[in-house]
């Protein structure tokens, strides 16, 4: 995982959306409490569901769960290592004790470079060498251990020297803002921040590449994760001077993947571009640092005052330079490929075998990962020996679930990129849906993102799981920690054009970007989504404190979150593979996209009427066609499940599911996003900092001025708005005669 909360990314956009994607109210969501149902269900089979899952629920063990995280956590696993490996053959060894079907490891040769030599130091105005590493505490056995080499993932190789400046977050306007000042940033080595909100630290690199800088170093500031925040480990959960954000840099907002198969997977005899022709490798040198390595060469610099919002917690204020910190970056990369290793297991269902949900999480860390990725791996794992027990007395559900730990997601989401590439088309054939879990556990106050109609799919399963640490269920703790940081917007659209209304919104962000596993499937796939997790105060991000004794003090005492999100996941899971018919809720999709054509208009009318020269008529009709439809749907789906039940019912719900099925590939559009062909959904794709970007195609020719492409875009999403549309009817029709 390379990004923080999904509400923390999310924030900008949802924003910018006026309120399309905005979480409701509690109020309003404590309504749906209330409500017994769950949708795809009659009341006889969901009296049925509520039993299995009842005994899901009561098998789960935090005792389990605690020994499976411990095995994890035990020793740094990071992509391409021997640990990793060995894991991957524990998780598949697990998967067949356990009873599941048809268990594989999938090997990948991939680009995964590893370093032979990084350092870091100041020339002048003083000598000083920069340590790169985390301090041990006695507290914690686990930082005494040697967790290799600090660096960046994809880093380029070089040896270079120049004068430092220092640029806040490394954002454009930030460098802007130095240029501004008569700063020239050619040649130079820059010094950034990571922020809040979250910047992906590849779209520093890339920046930083754009205006000509020779290497870039990157710290944590505690003003965004260290004291200021509370206490720092191990006497809380923030993070200490010495701590280090590792990850990578790829331009995996490009394309995602190994870099060197585009598009396809990387298996034996593949063919590989050189690397120089690859887009998604920086060509820039860079390198991770605590904010105890970082203050000497902050404090060396002169120059102009940085502004207000640039001044982090250290105690000077803090100048930009150029110099006179003269500072030396050496790096060098082995350049090699190396094998990853997905594992895969399945419970293969009993009605409708091929037809499948797939339950994902990473395994690799960049050191011991307790949050990121393990808390979500020893989920799984619980997960997979209940539903592998049950599967194994007889209580099989009607569809398979798929068990995938994919292996370096930290780098460019490498193994889930490659699978879902591998088995494309299968996917596109058989998957219902894909549901991600990362790091399930940081805290305790949960959040999810889906694609909107799967909403009622999520707000009813945590309806039905309770908090293990406060009174009620997950949905109504989960409305609580959003009242007063969200508030209901006043949107147009859905039939009121020009008129603002107060519509509800559901809790799951619709708003969806990047930075995890889903992306192939969602982006690549048209596969529809989920990502969830439980989210508290965490300042150890891909540091060697993020360790088992971090999670038991300060993440997840006793195992309840972790193994909460066990039931979570497997009610969701068993709810998509049993379901009458698939719970999507198109008509409230539809809404949704109303309101990413809503914020197009305000941009739009922000314009000059000559200089953007673009009519919403014909999208905003396309997207009525497919409301039109999707609320027919739900007329007919009704009426299927109130029919005696028998073979003109069962076929007809089958053919129905089918159709259903197909609606978010209709979304796919085969050119892809001008100038990112591999992203082909035209309603997400990630923006270069990870953060959700609705409409990209209509979107980034908007923001480029480009009004020849935001047009012909506009006619891609309104062709792919009817093929949608189309989709829903043949689902209505598959119905039969009233």
């Amino acid at each position: 995982m390379r990004r923080h909360s999904p509400l923390l990314l999310l924030i900008p956009s949802l924003l910018v959306l006026a309120g399309a994607a905005v979480r409701q109210s509690a109020p309003r969501l404590a309504d749906a409490q209330a409500v017994d149902s769950i949708r795809g269900f009659t009341a006889a089979s969901a009296a049925r569901e509520r039993a299995l899952e009842a005994e899901l629920a009561s098998r789960l063990s935090r005792d389990s769960v605690r020994t499976f995280f411990r095995h994890f956590t035990a020793e740094p696993h990071p992509a391409g290592s021997v640990r990793n490996k060995e894991l991957a053959d524990f998780i598949a060894e697990r998967f067949r004790t356990y009873g599941l079907d048809e268990v594989r490891l999938h090997r990948y040769d991939v680009l995964l470079p590893l370093p032979r030599e990084v350092k870091v130091s100041m020339l002048a105005p003083t000598p000083y060498e920069a340590t790169l590493t985390e301090d041990a505490y006695p507290q914690d056995p686990q930082t005494a251990k040697d967790a290799g080499p600090t660096f960046l993932g994809m880093s380029a190789s070089g040896d270079v020297t120049a004068e430092l400046v220092y640029a806040s977050s490394g954002n454009p306007s930030d460098y802007d803002w130095l240029e501004a000042q008569g700063i020239d940033l050619k040649g130079k080595i820059a010094i950034v921040r990571y922020s809040v909100p979250y910047s992906y630290r590849g779209f520093k690199a890339l920046t930083a590449e754009k205006r000509g800088l020779k290497a870039l170093l990157i710290y944590s500031d505690p003003a965004q994760d260290g004291f200021t925040k509370g206490k720092t480990f191990p006497d809380g959960p923030w993070g200490p001077a010495s701590h280090i954000q590792r990850g990578a840099l790829s331009y995996d907002f490009i394309y995602a993947g190994d870099p060197l198969t585009p598009g396809y997977a990387s298996l034996p005899g593949a063919p590989r571009i050189a690397e120089s022709e690859s887009e998604q490798i920086p060509r820039i040198i860079a390198v991770p640092m605590s904010y105890r390595d970082a203050e000497p060469l902050l404090r060396a610099l002169g120059g102009p005052e940085a502004p207000a919002e640039w001044q982090g917690a250290l105690p000077f204020r803090y100048h930009v330079g150029a110099g006179p910190a003269t500072v030396r970056v050496k790096v060098d990369m082995d350049g090699l490929t190396r094998p990853i290793w997905v594992v895969e297991g399945r419970i293969r269902g009993t009605e409708e075998p091929d037809k499948y949900v797939v339950l994902g999480n990473h395994r690799d860390a960049w050191a011991y990962g307790a949050v990121d990725p393990s808390s979500g791996t020893a989920t799984q794992l619980e997960l997979a020996r209940v539903l592998g027990g049950l599967a194994r007395e007889g209580k099989r559900p009607k569809r398979s679930i798929v068990f995938a730990s994919w292996d370096a997601e930290e780098w460019h989401l490498t193994g889930s990129t490659e699978w879902g590439e591998q088995f494309a088309a299968d996917l596109k054939k058989n998957a219902i849906a894909y549901l991600n879990v990362d790091g399930s556990t940081s805290g305790s106050t949960f959040d999810a993102g889906a694609i909107a109609s799967l909403n009622a799919l999520v707000t009813q399963t945590v309806r039905d799981v309770r908090d293990p640490g406060a009174d009620g269920s997950v949905l109504e703790s989960w409305g609580r920690s959003l009242a007063g940081t969200m508030r209901e917007a006043m949107i147009g659209g859905g039939g009121t054009r020009g008129t603002a209304v107060r519509r509800p919104i559901d809790y799951p962000s619709n708003a969806l970007g990047s930075g995890s596993d889903y992306t192939v499937f969602l982006n690549f796939l048209g596969v529809p989504i989920v990502e969830m997790s439980f989210n508290g105060d965490y300042g150890v991000y891909h540091s060697i404190y993020d360790s088992a004794y971090w999670m038991e003090h300060f993440g997840d005492p006793g195992y309840r979150y972790m193994t909460a999100m066990s039931e979570v996941w497997g009610r969701m899971a068993l709810r998509l593979a049993n379901a009458e018919h698939y719970p999507h809720e198109f008509a409230l999709y539809a809404q949704r996209v109303d309101g990413f054509l809503d914020a197009i208009a305000s941009q739009l009318a922000a314009q000059p009427t000559a200089s953007a020269p673009l009519d919403l008529m014909a999208v905003r009709a396309a997207c009525e066609r497919w409301r039109v439809a999707a609320v027919a749907l739900e007329a007919a789906l009704a009426r299927r499940l109130a029919a005696p039940d028998g073979a003109a019912r069962r076929d007809a719900l089958a053919r129905m599911n089918e159709a259903m099925r197909a609606v978010e590939q209709s979304f796919l559009s085969p050119a892809g996003i001008p100038g990112r062909p591999w992203f082909k959904h035209v309603l997400y794709a990630p923006k270069y900092t990870y953060a959700a970007m609705t409409l990209p195609g209509v979107q980034e020719a908007i923001d480029a001025a480009d009004w020849p492409r935001a047009r012909d875009q506009l006619a891609v999403l309104t062709t792919r708005l009817d093929a949608a549309a189309g989709a829903t009817r043949l689902a209505v029709e598959a119905a039969g005669a009233r």
